[in-house]
């Protein structure tokens, strides 16, 4: 399973904060935002990620992510020249992924719950054929792709941003596919908007039986931070979590330790380069918990 973490686009909902800075580089509470997603992906088991910015903004994603050896993985680097639709980063990983299944995150997406990590992982290691997608019941359906069930439960359509849902059910920006992404993508159709659509790509699944749709349940938290709102909402609720545990919420660097891919060495090195910031003593405090 190959990684692909989407950080690109101009971010002009949340203007003008982000005329100066990638959306996906600003914090939610006491981590870049970024973060969150990077642990979802390592959720699945990518240790090989492709991370897909603007010119613009490359260097400054490099310079936080670095080669992710202080992960034990592997980030890849492209550019998106411009504006070109999610599935876009399917062509602009075809050699990067060689065929090979891949998970697919929104660089402004947070997902938390207990039981995801395992859910994640379960559903990546069977993904040699078809793809799966994670719907969640949301308040306004009408901002999001929307999944349409059957009487049996079994998805049968996905609607773009419907005037009138068919459903409550959203789709998030977490994806599994098989190898056969890349070629599904490069036979897609530009939209109305010039983009190619996530949408369309997942339909080409559906339409051959080859779409599950998981339903992520009440005890998971799914937060898209798009605009000012939503950024203040997810802070609040991280800080509230974190403040009431003691645990921090999407450290990268703890999944890494707990999956086995760096140990004890590599965690306190990496808690040095934080000094004595919280941070850097949350890391320590792994160590002393094992």
């Amino acid at each position: 399973m190959k990684g692909i973490l989407l950080a690109g686009g101009a971010g002009t909902r949340l203007y003008p904060v982000t005329r100066g800075v990638s959306k996906q580089l600003l914090p939610l509470y006491d981590k870049p935002m970024i973060f969150y997603s990077l642990t979802a992906l390592l959720w699945t088991g990518a240790r090989e990620i492709l991370v897909v910015t603007t010119v613009e903004d490359q260097a400054a994603y490099q310079r936080l992510l670095g080669d992710g050896s202080w992960l034990g993985v592997r980030f890849t680097w492209v550019v998106q020249p411009k504006p070109g639709g999610i599935a876009q980063a399917f062509l602009l990983g075809r050699d990067f992924l060689e065929g090979e299944p891949s998970a697919l995150v929104l660089g402004d997406n947070v997902f938390y719950g207990q039981g995801l990590p395992e859910s994640l992982a379960e559903a990546a290691a069977s993904k040699r054929e078809g793809a799966t997608i994670f719907s969640y019941w949301v308040r306004d359906p009408e901002r999001y792709g929307v999944v349409d069930f059957d009487e049996s439960g079994k998805a049968r359509d996905i609607v773009e941003k419907p005037q009138k849902p068919v459903s409550p059910w959203a789709v998030t920006g977490l994806y599994l596919y098989d190898g056969s992404a890349s070629e599904r993508a490069a036979n897609l159709r530009p939209s109305a908007r010039g983009e190619l659509e996530i949408t369309d790509l997942n339909k080409t699944y559906l339409a051959e039986g080859m779409l599950r749709v998981e339903k992520l349940g009440r005890g998971i938290a799914w937060l898209d931070t798009g605009t000012p709102d939503a950024m203040l909402q997810a802070s609040t609720f991280i800080q509230a979590i974190e403040e009431r545990q003691g645990l921090m919420v999407c450290c990268p660097e703890e999944v890494s330790y707990r999956m086995g891919w760096i140990g004890p060495k590599e965690l306190n090195q990496q808690a040095d380069t934080y000094g004595n910031h919280p941070y850097g003593s949350y890391l320590r405090s792994l160590l002393e918990k094992r």
